[in-house]
């Protein structure tokens, strides 16, 4: 699955917020825990922390409708919203294309900075990636010898 989901990036910002607006965070963890919910049942779970009004929840949840997040489907007499992906999904597409667009600026800076980031973070991550790459070598070694 191929999403696009960073036209921006928070530094400034804490996890996903980093990738979503605060609200657009708050509907897509909402989405996330319970599944297919309706537009008030979402204005409900974020209205026991947060001062909302309905129409900006349906504002929103038609937002992340457009930019391809969130899936509106008609469930007997009210739309169900669903998203598109799980949360692990969505990390996973925001970290690759923040990657992409760290990379083209210096592919050698970029992975000296993410390797030291790595090992200051989890030094067993460093061992994961090793892995990942000796895999992804394989990989690629593989895919030549088919093509030649």
């Amino acid at each position: 699955m191929v999403l696009h989901v960073t036209k921006s990036f928070r530094l400034a910002g804490k996890g996903l917020g980093r990738a979503l607006g605060d609200l657009e965070k708050a509907i897509m963890e909402a989405l996330w825990d319970r599944g297919d919910v309706t537009g008030k049942e979402v204005f409900e779970e974020l209205h026991k922390t947060r001062d909302v009004a309905l129409t900006t929840v349906l504002t929103v949840l038609k937002r992340l409708v457009k930019k391809g997040l969130v899936v509106k489907e008609k469930g007997g007499s009210t739309y169900l919203y669903s998203p598109v992906c799980s949360r692990d999904e969505f990390a996973d597409a925001v970290a690759q294309e923040v990657l992409k667009g760290v990379f083209e600026l210096s592919t050698s800076s970029a992975t000296a900075s993410f390797v030291d980031i790595l090992a200051d973070k989890d030094v067993q991550e460093l061992d994961r990636l090793s892995l990942l790459i000796e895999k992804k070598k394989e990989e690629l070694s593989g895919d030549n010898n088919t093509k030649g």
